[in-house]
């Protein structure tokens, strides 16, 4: 059984381009927000070659990370105000290294599961797309 190299460059997943919108660029990640109105959810995608585990990243690299994920997190609860934020890098289903960070509530569609596979994701219309990605953009400027 032969693996495939690596890539060179820095490529965003085919599946986490079909699945997310583009936000903003962070210090060492690209910040998408997966296109399921049920859940305020980005996507952080270390913008590294070859990267698949956490453990591919250099030390520098991700204390970058760490602090690119607080930045979600903080902008996910200032804008939504959750009960709960879950983190996550579980790379089951695409192998790129990326991270979930999901704003959840007591009452929302999964609770108190994990989101995936709990209901059908529900596309943002695209005018909500707009006002989301805009508001995300502030909220990470900050």
């Amino acid at each position: 059984m032969s693996r495939s190299q690596p890539p060179s460059r820095y490529e965003l997943h085919p599946q986490l381009a079909d699945d997310t919108a583009p936000v903003c660029d962070l210090s060492v990640c690209e910040v998408r927000l997966m296109d399921d109105a049920n859940h305020p959810w980005l996507v952080l995608v270390p913008k590294l070659a070859g990267a698949v585990e956490i453990i591919d990243l250099t030390p520098a690299q991700r204390t970058q990370l760490s602090a690119d994920i607080d930045a979600a997190a903080r902008a996910l609860k200032a804008l939504f105000k959750p009960h709960k934020l879950n983190v996550a890098a579980l790379g089951n289903q695409v192998p790129q290294l990326h991270v979930h960070v999901i704003a959840r509530y007591t009452d929302d569609i999964a609770w108190p599961r994990p989101v995936w596979g709990a209901a059908n994701a529900r596309p943002y219309a695209p005018e909500q797309l707009i006002e989301r990605v805009s508001a995300l953009r502030a909220a990470l400027a900050r």
